[in-house]
């Protein structure tokens, strides 16, 4: 269910805030076999829940997230709730306060269910946690729900709630959104709070939701975004609301189709979904404006260099390696090679790289491209085929989003369609600093288009 559609029960008293929340936590203890959660929260869920009927009960309405149930990646900061970012690193850590993200969405209403499951420290794309269980996908529970936020994708695509937080360094938004065929944004840098979040790469962090449809995000962006006097590093531009209605077509959208790099290395599923998805936008009326980017390979290998410098300025040298996966200390150790020179090299290219891709906002509103080059892999594929050549899973996982972190721009992957085996596709859309209400306006118009390819 969406928010709308339970908000719609709750103020119609076809059930309460309570009694709603009662179900919720009876699906998860009988449904959840994905291992969605690290932690659960009944007691303070159902306490809010019992005011918000109160509210209700006297004429006050918070808005579309009044007693919404919603989840909350486990590197956010809940006052009185352990914060394990998934780790042993944090294991015993209860913050004093809350993220300001988490803040925002209680006054707006919303009532946080528990901290869901992630890969360790948000550093990795399969969210196989080697200390609170591997987190499953609720499509095929055979294979990986992506990450790092793997467990707030989780706990949407099972419907156990309507929206998550998650964060994205390197697509650990959109992997996920992408394998469990929901709804993910990465908004701008800078467009949301990163106070009370856990940092993985200081530079490439963002925050943004995860929903089972697009107005899900664009509701939770509305509740999230904006100013923050405790983040030096948030943006004082002016809030919209994101959450435009359907246009009735994309007559003067011009949407940019790769000719370079997105569609290299793709299984061919992948590629006609998403051809298929730009193939429908046309019909709407959107201008296909085919083009050439810039290289994004050399984004790839500058961003993986912040990223690898940043997480290891956090955490090497500081901790038993004993208190890490295997997979999390290698990345960290590998960030330890990387010299001084190399981060501010890299650093100083990202002025030219966003200088270069600015160009394209020029003449198109949105770059239209496939989230991932493949559908979810197994929960043991080290390594995926595409066509005739094998690749790395976590390389080719990150391979077609991680230049956006770097880049700071918006991003969002919606359900495009779905492989032969039934596996998801995700179709991502990027576009121009500050724009997010604009592409998820062209994302719900696109929406309903899709929506018959997705079931």
């Amino acid at each position: 269910m969406t928010v709308r559609e339970i908000g719609a029960l709750l103020r119609t008293r076809k059930t309460s805030c309570v009694e709603f929340l009662q179900q919720t936590f009876r699906e998860i203890k009988t449904r959840d076999s994905f291992n969605s959660f690290i932690t659960l929260t009944p007691d303070l869920a159902l306490a809010e829940a019992a005011a918000r009927d109160r509210e209700l009960a006297e004429g006050m309405d918070r808005g579309p997230f009044h007693g919404i149930p919603i989840a909350v990646k486990d590197i956010f900061y809940t006052v009185g709730v352990a914060t394990t970012a998934g780790s042993l690193v944090f294991g015993d850590f209860i913050p004093d306060h809350d993220a300001t993200v988490v803040s925002r969405l209680r006054t707006a209403g919303a009532i946080s269910i528990g901290k869901t499951n992630l890969h360790e420290l948000a550093y990795g794309i399969t969210s196989k946690n080697p200390h609170y269980g591997f987190v499953l996908n609720p499509v095929d529970p055979t294979r990986i729900p992506g990450g790092s936020s793997g467990g707030s994708a989780s706990a949407v695509a099972a419907g156990f709630v309507p929206m998550a937080l998650g964060s994205d360094t390197g697509g650990s938004i959109r992997i996920p959104a992408s394998y469990c065929g929901i709804t993910g944004l990465k908004p701008t840098y800078g467009r949301v709070s990163r106070y009370g979040v856990l940092p993985l790469a200081f530079s490439l962090d963002h925050i943004g939701p995860l929903g089972s449809g697009v107005e899900d995000c664009a509701l939770a962006m509305n509740a999230i975004a904006g100013p923050d006097p405790l983040d030096a590093s948030c943006s004082q531009a002016a809030v919209p609301d994101f959450n435009l209605p359907p246009r009735t077509d994309l007559k003067d959208v011009r949407v940019g189709l790769p000719r370079n790099f997105f569609f290299n290395r793709v299984d061919e599923q992948v590629s006609a979904a998403v051809h298929n998805s730009l193939s429908m936008m046309q019909t709407l009326g959107a201008f296909i404006h085919e083009m050439e980017i810039p290289d994004l390979n050399a984004v790839n290998t500058a961003a993986r260099v912040v990223q690898l410098a940043e997480v290891a300025a956090l955490y090497a040298g500081r901790h038993d390696a004993a208190l890490f996966g295997s997979d999390v200390w290698d990345l960290i150790q590998q960030g330890k090679l990387i010299a001084g020179y190399e981060y501010v090299n890299a650093q100083r290219l990202r002025t030219l790289f966003c200088e270069e891709f600015n160009k394209l906002w020029r003449v198109i509103d949105v770059l239209a491209a496939p989230t991932t080059p493949v559908a979810a892999p197994g929960l043991h594929e080290t390594e995926v085929q595409i066509g005739d050549e094998w690749e790395n899973t976590r390389m080719a996982s990150t391979r077609l989003v991680r230049a956006v972190n770097y880049l700071g721009i918006p991003a969002l992957s919606m359900p495009c369609g779905k492989t032969t085996s039934g596996l998801p596709i995700g179709l991502q859309l990027i576009s121009s600093p500050f724009s997010e209400a604009k592409l998820l306006q062209i994302a719900r118009t696109l929406e309903p288009l899709l929506g018959s390819l997705n079931r």
